[in-house]
């Protein structure tokens, strides 16, 4: 890993932005999608991952500077296009598809719930991380950190006794139901990626750097594309895009400027999971995905006129809780930290002066 620098800092702020915006604005494009006539779930699925080729940008700006290193005799400087070694090709691409299934059951679940009840649901996503960060990452709870999960759960559970409460005009039971299980599954599984993402850079055997970050994520992005695409060839969703274009009601610019947008904003929402995974751990995103939520909520109700009713209240008065809850916990422990540095510190002065 590299050294924590305030280059490194800075590059977790603006991952940390990335995922923040992706995941506001990514749900609400797509849901966008879906209430204007759209009803590819596939090709939602696909575009989701599909503007992975702008990670080449910043990947061949990268070669270039390590060309131009080992030009002028530096060491370290490699001059291979991509520096990914096989077992970690191989992990991203079991990532890939799996992130692949995820995409599918969010844009099944966003086509048949409001976003202000999926972003609800998302939120169990923090649980589901930090169960798998315990297992896979070894990652250390504090009393905070276990009450914020709990509260994030149980917030999710009181909106999930009221599932029926909004459901959208014309939507019947079963697909609205089946929207509320698509999307907790999915959560549960990203849950998954997450941490395993981490145990990915832990295990690499190679110098991790956010060359390596970016090339797992374009990796990742890659596959899961691939495996959508087999869904969009099965369900002959290509051939459905030009008709669908000219139905919506928007117009057909603009159907293809929502998919262009959705791709453009959950990618950023992609590479912001990787970059934070690698400067900060799975759990800080989580947390950060969960923070972002109430906005996402919010907004869906401005925008959409979606209904709030007393239960989303209640949830989501328990997600800021348990939001607060953890950031409260997280600055308690650095300033620990930070005193027992400078304990630390006047010590060694004591025995050196």
């Amino acid at each position: 890993m590299e050294p924590v620098t305030t280059w490194r800092k800075t590059l977790l702020v603006l991952n940390c932005i990335l995922l923040t915006g992706g995941n506001c604005g990514g749900p609400l494009i797509l849901r966008l999608y879906f209430i204007r006539g759209g009803k590819r779930v596939w090709l939602s699925s696909w575009i989701q991952t599909a503007g992975f080729p702008i990670t080449l940008i910043p990947l061949f700006v990268s070669y270039m500077h390590r060309r131009r290193s080992a030009a002028h005799g530096h060491a370290t400087a490699t001059t291979k296009l991509f520096v990914m070694k096989p077992w970690v090709l191989a992990a991203s691409t079991i990532m890939g598809i799996l992130t692949g299934l995820v995409d599918y059951s969010y844009s099944y679940g966003i086509a048949r719930i409001p976003v202000s009840t999926s972003s609800l649901i998302v939120a169990t996503q923090l649980a589901f991380t930090a169960g798998f960060a315990y297992l896979l990452v070894k990652q250390k709870f504090t009393a905070y950190s276990i009450n914020a999960v709990v509260l994030l759960t149980v917030g999710a559970a009181v909106l999930a006794l009221h599932t029926s409460g909004d459901r959208p005009e014309g939507e019947s039971n079963k697909d609205y139901a089946l929207g509320f299980v698509f999307t907790l599954a999915g959560t549960a599984l990203a849950g998954f990626i997450i941490p395993f993402l981490e145990l990915t850079y832990l295990k690499a055997k190679q110098v991790v750097t956010y060359t390596l970050v970016m090339e797992i994520q374009m990796v990742m992005a890659f596959f899961a594309t691939a495996f959508c695409t087999v869904g969009m060839i099965i369900n002959k969703d290509f051939q459905a895009i030009s008709r669908e274009a000219k139905q919506y009601e928007l117009g057909e610019t603009k159907y293809y400027l929502v998919l262009v947008g959705t791709a453009i904003s959950l990618q950023g929402l992609f590479l912001g999971i990787g970059g934070v995974v690698f400067y900060g751990s799975s759990l800080l995103s989580g947390i950060i995905i969960t923070v972002s939520l109430p906005i996402t909520e919010l907004l869906a109700v401005i925008f959409f006129h979606e209904k709030f009713q007393a239960q989303k209240g209640v949830s989501l008065f328990l997600s800021l809780w348990g939001i607060v809850s953890y950031f409260f916990g997280e600055l308690k422990q650095s300033k620990k930290n930070v005193c027992h540095d400078e304990e630390e510190l006047e010590m060694a002065r004591a025995v050196d002066p």
